[in-house]
């Protein structure tokens, strides 16, 4: 009788062990949608719809005009205006005023952005050191300076330094004993316009820097500070070694943001021209733009389409940073 022998197992197996279980089937349900693809432009639609139609077409009509002679006559006459080409272009910079108001306007802007990111640091850093109280108050003198609308700021200024009755003049003859300051026009001058403009400029431009850098201050760690200064670091190396790289991001968001500010400043320029300035002397961007609007419309968009490049050049180094910051 011959029997067939089972070969054992050469497998070792453990006491208790359990037999390994099959995978489990997935239940059966619905499928999970995909998300629809359009679904983020629909959400988007409305504010397109009115970029394109605030912003978009009227680019886009300026720089199809600024290539014709439209005048004011053509919108009276109901006739069309003819093909120019670069024209308007070669005599905005060859045969008008325009170059030498763009240069006071850049060395304008470059002054104002100056003296607000300075002068905003060095509060938002005196903020930090001062006690609860102290600090509200300066927060809400900050406030009411911001609050208040330009033209009213700006008409407020202007009397104060009134030739007649304005209080400037006044302190001014009362220290030196005289009467020399009586009748002085500070809105005459080119130069003195250019100083009651910023002084008022950046008096309500300073506190939107100041909350934003107190604001970044805060996101400096105090630890690494402490460390740096029981490595015998003074306060300069403080600032320029660790908190400006933590605040490298925010100081480029404002001084774009203050560059394109001051470069289309228009309503301080304005009112105060009206309150005694030489037009032709004082003309910035904005208001020489304003001005010039009133007659050749053509010249004027081919202002309008330089200004735009100007602004997007601006603009550009803010959004390639912000790109960089998100890609790393």
């Amino acid at each position: 009788m011959s029997a067939t022998l089972a070969e054992p197992d050469a497998t070792p197996r453990t006491p208790n062990a359990e037999p390994p279980r099959p995978p489990a089937a997935r239940p059966a349900g619905p499928r999970k949608k995909k998300s629809l693809p359009w679904a983020p432009w629909l959400l988007l639609a409305p504010s397109i719809a009115l970029l394109a139609v605030m912003v978009v077409y009227p680019t886009i009509v300026m720089f199809i005009t600024s290539f014709t002679d439209l005048e004011i006559k053509n919108k009276m006459l109901g006739t069309s205006p003819n093909f120019v080409g670069f024209d308007n272009y070669l005599e905005v910079f060859t045969k008008s005023d325009f170059p030498a108001v763009l240069v006071r306007s850049l060395g304008l802007m470059v002054v104002l952005t100056v003296l607000i990111i300075v002068g905003g640091m060095l509060i938002a850093l005196l903020m930090l050191r001062l006690s609860k109280g102290m600090r509200l108050l300066v927060s809400v003198g900050l406030l009411f300076a911001w609050a208040m609308p330009p033209l009213s700021a700006t008409v407020v200024w202007g009397w104060i330094f009134d030739s007649d009755y304005g209080l400037v003049n006044y302190v001014l003859n009362t220290i030196t004993g005289t009467q020399d300051w009586r009748g002085h026009g500070w809105l005459a001058d080119p130069w003195s316009f250019m100083m009651v403009l910023t002084i008022i400029i950046v008096w309500q431009g300073i506190p939107f820097a100041v909350f934003t850098f107190y604001a970044g201050l805060g996101q400096v760690p105090d630890e690494v500070l402490e460390a740096s200064q029981l490595d015998g670091a003074n306060s300069f190396q403080r600032f320029r070694l660790i908190v400006m790289p933590y605040m490298r991001n925010v100081v480029t968001a404002v001084v774009v943001l203050e560059t394109i500010w001051n470069l289309r400043i228009f309503t301080q320029v304005y009112a105060l021209q009206q309150q005694g300035g030489i037009v032709s002397e004082t003309n910035v961007l904005g208001t020489y733009l304003f001005r010039q609007g009133l007659g050749e419309f053509g010249v004027t968009a081919a202002i309008g389409v330089f200004m735009v490049i100007l602004l997007m050049g601006i603009s550009y180094y803010n959004v390639r940073s912000s790109l960089k910051e998100e890609e790393a």
